[in-house]
């Protein structure tokens, strides 16, 4: 059993950014594969980056590329995703994922355990 809570989450003005955190509790950290995902109003919950548990390979949805960066530390047990130069598209609930199993593309189904997600608002 895995929990995870995010947090890090806010207000920011476009080209601002933000670290987001999800702190892990249970044993075996690093035998999980960690991802994010996000959720719009009246959208499906999506992908972002993912990061395997050794932390030695990371994906990301290609529209992230060069904005967003997924870390983690096995020590803290915690995944960050520092987001960089965000716009008003960026806004949505920001969720963390465990998953026991590597397969990309990540599908939200695919996920073993969730967290309850954090709040980005974007302004323009």
């Amino acid at each position: 059993q895995v929990q995870l809570l995010e947090s890090g989450g806010g207000l920011v003005q476009a080209g601002g950014s933000l670290t987001l955190s999800c702190a892990a509790s249970g044993r075996s950290f690093s035998s999980y594969h960690m991802g994010w995902f996000r959720q719009a109003p009246g959208s499906e919950r999506e992908f972002v980056a993912a990061i395997t548990g050794t932390g030695d390979v990371r994906n990301y949805v290609d529209s992230q590329k060069g904005r967003f960066t997924i870390s983690r530390d096995n020590v803290q047990n915690t995944v960050y995703l520092q987001m960089n130069n965000l716009i008003p598209d960026d806004t949505a609930v920001y969720y963390c994922a465990a998953a026991t199993l590597w397969r990309l593309p990540w599908l939200p189904r695919a996920s073993d355990y969730w967290g309850q997600g954090t709040q980005v608002t974007v302004s323009s």
